[in-house]
């Protein structure tokens, strides 16, 4: 399963990045593929390990803001591993050349 997730806090002010640090730092220490983008994550895993993952990003959020919205996009595709990379690379070889830019 991938899931696409971002989880904002609310009424937390405006820098939060330390908030969203915390998320990333479960997300890391998960075990699980990644990929951080500047306005969502992406996992990668097992659907239970995923969700759980998600859950625990947004109970941390809770803890520290007093409002937090959280936001996911799951695809799931049976007997499917790799996708994380695999999506991205299929796609530009299509176009024949990559497509991340800093």
């Amino acid at each position: 399963m991938l899931a696409s997730f971002s989880v904002v806090p609310m009424g937390a002010g405006e820098g939060v990045k330390e908030i969203i640090a915390e998320v990333l730092s479960i997300v890391d220490g998960s075990g699980l593929s990644y990929q951080l983008g500047p306005m969502h994550t992406v996992i990668e895993g097992e659907p239970e390990e995923v969700l759980d993952v998600v859950l625990r990003c947004h109970r941390r959020v809770l803890e520290l803001a007093p409002r937090v919205l959280t936001n996911i996009t799951l695809d799931d595709r049976k007997g499917a591993t790799g996708r994380l990379l695999g999506k991205v690379r299929d796609v530009e070889q299509i176009l024949g050349k990559s497509l991340s830019r800093p």
